[in-house]
């Protein structure tokens, strides 16, 4: 994975127009609010929206979530948005509609001169990519390595599953969101989202299962529509205790093995071979950054 990836076990969609659920947003517990200008504003809202925009980030940064701008696909109300969005309190951008690695290279462009105009280090403000379209679905390695700012790779579920005319059912999306798994871990990004849907927000205990399967076919973070969904996330995306006590035991074990000179080693009675180690120590870093999330942020 590529090095200094957020932490976003949990991201929450917010309407950027509605101040009542901004005000709220950073209380809610996820590791990122994202300031949604598309679906969910109407189209005569978002100047509104956008003008309001850089004081909504500050109001929501100030409780210690990332911020996360989802921007609109048709390029000159993609363009109004960026101009909106590229502020120091932005960390990152979520792409819309993606359809090529030039798609990507050309907001990539844009965000560089608004970046260099406005004082922010170019490179600052990283990018969530999402694959809508099934014409994406097949160029998402290349999509998913356009950009040094890309960070994290989407399935947009609902309109992917339009596209392609199949039902938002688990089945159906089992093959295009583990494809998207893996191509964003070629890249070294993370992928996001679940083996499922978010429009069913009030089965707790199905979420919960979804989101544990979904942690075990590599994905590490979801964004969400409902603050009742956010601890869930942030507890299942993460490792569990009992997975950090057996990660330090299998390096530890491994280590002193290594310095005795063995090359095989059993912990808890299984034998313990070179991906385990990596597998613990890719564990154990996770674990850190999210505690160093925890600590970092304010209490609200």
């Amino acid at each position: 994975m590529k090095a200094n990836l957020p932490v976003w076990r949990s991201l929450l969609y917010v309407p950027a127009n509605v101040k009542k659920f901004i005000d709220g947003a950073a209380k809610r517990g996820a590791d990122a609010i994202i300031l949604d200008l598309e679906d969910a504003v109407p189209a005569a809202e978002r100047p509104g929206a956008r003008k309001a925009l850089r004081e909504t980030a500050q109001t929501v940064a100030a409780q210690g979530a990332d911020i996360v701008v989802r921007i609109n696909r048709p390029w000159r109300q993609a363009v109004l948005d960026l101009e909106a969005a590229v502020w120091p309190e932005v960390q990152a951008l979520a792409l819309t509609k993606i359809d090529s690695a030039d798609h990507v290279r050309l907001i990539d462009e844009v965000v560089t001169e608004l970046e260099v105009e406005r004082g922010i280090a170019p490179g600052t403000i990283v990018f969530s990519v999402m694959i809508e379209t099934a014409a994406a679905w097949f160029k998402m390695a290349e999509i998913a390595a356009s950009s040094p700012r890309n960070v994290a790779m989407v399935l947009g579920g609902e309109d992917f599953a339009l596209d392609v005319g199949m039902l938002p059912t688990p089945e159906a999306y089992f093959l295009p969101k583990q494809t998207l798994a893996i191509a964003a871990r070629a890249s070294g990004i993370m992928p996001l989202g679940f083996i499922g849907t978010v429009a069913d927000y009030k089965d707790l205990d199905g979420f919960k299962d979804t989101v544990i399967r979904s942690r075990g076919l590599g994905f590490m973070g979801a964004s969400v529509v409902h603050p009742a969904q956010i601890p869930i996330l942030n507890e299942h995306f993460g490792p569990s205790a009992a997975e950090v006590v057996s990660a330090e035991k299998i390096v530890a074990a491994y280590e002193a093995a290594t310095a005795a000179g063995r090359g095989s080693i059993a912990v808890d009675g299984k034998m313990i071979d070179v991906p385990v180690v990596i597998r613990a120590e890719a564990l154990l870093a996770r674990h850190r950054a999210i505690q160093s999330r925890i600590q970092r942020a304010p209490k609200v």
